[in-house]
């Protein structure tokens, strides 16, 4: 059995961490390279980092940032924000990225799954997936950092997503994303049954508790940022806690 991995997420703008709720009401949180060390030191798995504000820009994720953070850690780094091209994907990975994730750009031409896993492989490629509960039932996926409904139905695409090649699915709660509220477990399910591609869940962690129900619900991965960030918990105490519930974390 694969063990559980704990992702801290640096969502980042203007070159500093960030962090909001539904993707709005940004606050300063630190340095990207300075947060990625420290996750590393408390037993991170992976870091993730995402340009909040590259997609909505116009522009690609700031490839100083990405060497930055790099110069400073040695886990997997996965990149995402404004990826539109396969070259702008390889940019990153030769910046220091180990995965690219694409959302809006993916959206809009789902060939570019396709064409970086061709290239650069499934395992280097991951499709961060957005969704929004719909009032009729189910999830329908926003782009544009939420800032656009695109009706798109979230466990459709994601099935779509995987065979293209995208090899694993970075999936945010729109709903629940700086809620801390928890993960949404119903999209987690939907999602990870449908697919057999890691399923990471993101969106609302507060708690061990809550990342302990995400991975019953499903999830392969875990990822969170406020409750690291404001220094709430550490990955550490996550993993003891994890752990005495019988998730399989890697101590």
């Amino acid at each position: 059995m694969l063990t559980v991995r704990i992702i801290p997420c640096l969502d980042v703008r203007g070159g500093r961490v960030v962090k909001g709720v539904k993707f709005k009401g940004l606050r300063d949180a630190g340095s990207p390279p300075d947060l990625a060390a420290e996750y590393e030191r408390q037993g991170a798995d992976e870091i993730t980092l995402l340009d909040v504000s590259a997609t909505p820009e116009g522009r690609g994720t700031a490839l100083e940032t990405v060497r930055a953070v790099r110069e400073r850690l040695a886990l997997p780094l996965t990149v995402g924000g404004g990826v539109s091209t396969e070259e702008h994907a390889g940019a990153l990975l030769d910046a220091g990225a180990d995965k690219v994730g694409v959302n809006t750009a993916a959206v809009r031409r789902p060939a570019l799954l396709e064409e970086m896993a061709a290239r650069f492989g499934c395992q280097c490629t991951v499709i961060a997936i957005d969704a929004a509960a719909r009032q009729d039932g189910g999830w329908e996926v926003v782009a544009l950092s939420g800032r656009e409904r695109t009706g798109l139905d979230a466990v459709a695409w994601a099935r779509e997503a995987a065979s293209r090649g995208a090899g694993e699915i970075l999936l945010t709660s729109w709903d629940r994303d700086g809620t801390k509220s928890g993960y949404d477990l119903d999209l987690i399910r939907a999602i990870s049954t449908e697919v057999e591609v890691p399923v990471i869940a993101s969106g609302g962690a507060a708690s061990a508790g809550h990342m302990v129900e995400a991975v019953r619900a499903g999830a392969d991965a875990v990822l969170a940022a406020s409750i690291f960030h404001y220094g709430e918990t550490t990955v550490a105490d996550l993993k003891r806690i994890m752990a005495d519930s019988g998730v399989e974390v890697r101590t």
